[in-house]
């Protein structure tokens, strides 16, 4: 069997593709590793998606899901994907996935997504899950009334610190830059400023993750002085900068010199007929509402592109 269109990926941009797969009436296979959602799915609250006011992750993902699913067309399937060609001669691609099978379609439109980038911390990986975080939704409760840093200044940041803030007894953010600079929006800056269970350590890094069976110490370096501080902490959460999924693709398409896919105005990639969308793509912007745009645009080029080579 031949699909018409696999959409690799179910977060934002691969349900998005999904929904005007559907309404083009492509049949269409839908491949998820894990959770449907993506990254979406571990966000607390979302207040920047328009008609919604406030949401969390979980609730816009099965709304997402709910109308993706509405169509008949689309099929959802759960499963690693670890490998996908061209078969040029008989112009078609082929997906493996670990232990579903291979899968071939007309086209693909990849939605790998991010995953939070490790950054080599020593500590860091030995007390992942044992205090160091990467997840505020996932492990924010298990830190109540306790004290914890958070490494990272950016929007996502200082989301989630106001998100910690609710179950920690304190929360101290760590961040690269000079006093009272951040790299968030004045609207997010505003309310962690506000917060009287939010203070920062500026000018400085993160330089060690000290414990036993778990995190109870980390060590601060000052960036300006190059003192090394060493303070109690019950847990760290890490977000600075995310990795792109992008490893099953290398070599097949175009990427950049982080691992982002190339794209064109019609999310088309260096390979005729493979498109991609959302967070995996060399773009700008990273948020849902440009995710579900990537993948409508995405979708309706491949749909184009399907019939355009039914006519050869």
């Amino acid at each position: 069997m031949v699909y018409d269109l696999i959409v690799v990926g179910g977060g934002p941009a691969g349900l998005s593709a999904a929904v005007y797969a559907g309404r083009s009436i492509l049949n269409t296979l839908i491949i998820e590793k894990k959770f449907f959602g993506g990254r979406l799915k571990d966000t607390a609250e979302i207040v920047n998606y328009p008609s919604v006011i406030s949401s969390s992750g979980i609730a816009l993902v099965e709304d997402f899901r709910k109308h993706a699913s509405s169509y008949t067309t689309n099929n959802f399937i759960y499963g690693t994907v670890v490998d996908i060609c061209k078969d040029e001669h008989e112009d078609v691609f082929e997906v493996k996935t670990l232990r579903k099978g291979t899968f071939k379609a007309k086209s693909v439109i990849l939605a790998l997504g991010t995953e939070s980038r490790v950054l080599g911390i020593e500590g860091e990986e030995r007390f992942q899950g044992q205090g160091v975080s990467y997840c505020a939704t996932c492990d924010a409760n298990f830190f109540s009334g306790k004290d914890v840093h958070i490494l990272g200044s950016g929007d996502v940041a200082l989301e989630e610190a106001d998100y910690i803030s609710k179950f920690a007894n304190h929360v101290t953010i760590i961040v690269l830059h000079d006093d009272g600079i951040v790299d968030a929006n004045e609207t997010q800056k505003r309310i962690v400023f506000d917060n009287p269970k939010i203070s920062f350590m500026w000018n400085s890094s993160l330089d060690k993750i000290i414990g036993e069976d778990c995190v109870n110490q980390i060590v601060v370096k000052n960036l300006k002085t190059g003192e090394k501080k060493t303070v109690l902490s019950d847990g760290v959460f890490l977000f600075v900068g995310l990795k792109p999924q992008t490893d099953i693709v290398n070599g097949l398409c175009k990427m950049n010199s982080d691992g982002f896919i190339i794209v064109d105005e019609k999310k088309e990639t260096s390979v005729s007929g493979l498109f991609a969308a959302g967070d995996c793509t060399h773009t700008y912007l990273r948020q849902v509402v440009s995710a579900v745009s990537d993948g409508a645009v995405a979708a309706v080029a491949a749909e184009r592109y399907i019939r355009r080579k039914e006519k050869i």
